[in-house]
């Protein structure tokens, strides 16, 4: 697994969330009560950036028909909704997240 600086860590603040490129991934990058966690950013249902969702707690919300993912896992917590349909949601990719001095890396799987 190659660890990849993303970006320093006073450049997100615990309950915010940032779109970062590790690997040629985009990865969304979500700042958890001071614990950072990253995830695909491309939701599963029909593949809209979550890093322009909301984010509250650890669940973030995809803005295009409100499927929820937790940010500490990649899990789907919450069904995409076109008017009144549900849809189910597959899970998504998470990363390994670990805090250097002021340096913040994502791991990426080598292949």
């Amino acid at each position: 697994m190659q660890f990849i600086k993303v970006m320093d860590a006073t450049e997100l603040p615990a309950g915010k969330m940032a779109l970062v490129v590790a690997g040629g991934k985009e990865i969304l990058l979500a700042n958890v009560d001071g614990a950072c966690y990253a995830i695909a950013n491309k939701c599963t249902h029909a593949g809209g950036g979550l890093s322009k969702g909301s984010l509250n707690g650890s669940v973030v919300t995809c803005p295009k028909h409100g499927a929820q993912f937790d940010v500490k896992t990649g899990k789907a917590v919450g069904e995409a909704k076109i008017a009144f349909v549900k849809m189910q949601v597959k899970d998504t990719a998470s990363y390994l997240v670990k805090v250097e001095g002021n340096e913040i890396l994502i791991g990426i799987p080598e292949d």
